[in-house]
């Protein structure tokens, strides 16, 4: 291993560092990500059953807000619920655009490594090549151990499997980009996947609890029209 990163020359030293770093958001997004921290099991329907109850004060919306992003979009749907239907909607697309940002974080830096390391790759393959090829406008095409980079002792013959390996160390930059950008590319469709789902799972809640928020208005409504109606009706008699 350490031969071919020495083979690879320094194009080598970012291409490994983009691993590292490639490694690092992905186990770190990994653990960011689960469900059990996005989406905690049952915070939806406990959240309609406080609406229910009326036990919405700022003590449980607050406690809402840190749980979970899908809690934080709930109180940002409770915080405005005496305000007409489409002003909420508002709010919550406001509010669940943050959230999308910051369930993306690192991201964008998965997508960059992705698209660099072949093109990394690719350069340190270049360079290789351009260095040998510097070998023969200084030596001559006679000289065909400086063709093959060194390899061969001086004095003997020009062996072609030292040829070919010199070739194939000068594609192992082209080789080691893609084994750093295919992986990259796979996590970073994967969680934007995963993200666009968690998303349209929280629209469904934050839907379901202003449906629940809905009902709650028209029963409070309805309990006060027949109060009024029932404290008329002696004052007519």
């Amino acid at each position: 291993m350490l031969e071919l990163v020495k083979a690879g020359g320094w194009p080598m030293i970012p291409l490994l560092l983009l691993a590292v770093v490639a490694l690092a958001i992905v186990v770190e997004r990994f653990w960011t990500l689960r469900r059990k921290e996005v989406m905690p099991p049952g915070l939806g329907a406990e959240v309609r059953s406080w609406a229910a109850r009326g036990q919405l004060d700022p003590a449980h919306i607050e406690s809402l807000r840190r749980n979970s992003p899908l809690g934080a979009l709930l109180a940002a749907a409770l915080d405005a619920r005496n305000r007409p239907r489409d002003q909420i909607r508002e709010r919550l697309e406001d509010v669940g655009r943050h959230l999308v940002h910051r369930m993306e974080k690192y991201l964008n830096a998965l997508g960059t490594i992705a698209a660099a390391g072949p093109l990394l790759g690719l350069l340190g393959t270049v360079v290789g090549m351009i260095q040998m090829f510097l070998g023969i406008l200084d030596h001559g095409v006679g000289d065909v151990n400086q063709l093959a980079g060194g390899i061969g002792k001086v004095g003997m013959p020009f062996d072609a499997d030292h040829f070919a390996g010199r070739i194939g160390k000068a594609l192992v930059c082209t080789a080691t980009g893609m084994i750093v950008a295919i992986p990259a590319l796979m996590f970073h469709r994967y969680f934007r996947g995963r993200i666009a789902g968690y998303t349209i799972e929280m629209e469904q809640e934050a839907t379901a609890l202003l449906d629940a928020l809905d009902a709650k208005t028209v029963v409070t409504a309805r309990a006060r029209a027949a109060h009024g109606q029932a404290t008329s009706t002696p004052a007519q008699a």
